[in-house]
């Protein structure tokens, strides 16, 4: 009788391990190919927007392409075709398009 309750025990145990092992799995698989992916996209974004200054051509998330005219703490002044000029919020920013032109095509 007790042989029996030991032998369910044990099997208990290695059943809640089986249970355990593939949900860990799948967390770092999701990390590893969800979470990190966007915390280095994020981390580069905010570089790129720290990197910007005044009269750097910009392509904006909306796509209006246009040049900074003016700099806050969390805004940029854009100005576009015609010299009318748009205000933006820093994060509205996608593409540093100066860098892009200059940078080599490989």
């Amino acid at each position: 009788m007790t042989s029996t309750v030991i032998l369910q025990a044990a099997a208990g145990g290695s059943n809640m391990l089986t249970t355990i092992v593939p949900m860990v799995l799948i967390m770092v698989v999701f990390y590893f190919f969800m979470i990190r992916p966007q915390v280095k996209k994020a981390k580069d974004h905010k570089k790129l927007v720290e990197e910007l200054k005044k009269g750097d051509k910009i392509v904006t998330t909306a796509g209006i392409h246009g040049r900074i005219a003016d700099m806050n703490e969390t805004t940029f002044l854009i100005e576009v075709e015609g010299g009318v000029k748009i205000r933006f919020d820093k994060s509205a920013v996608s593409l540093d398009a100066t860098k892009a032109v200059v940078a080599p095509k490989a």
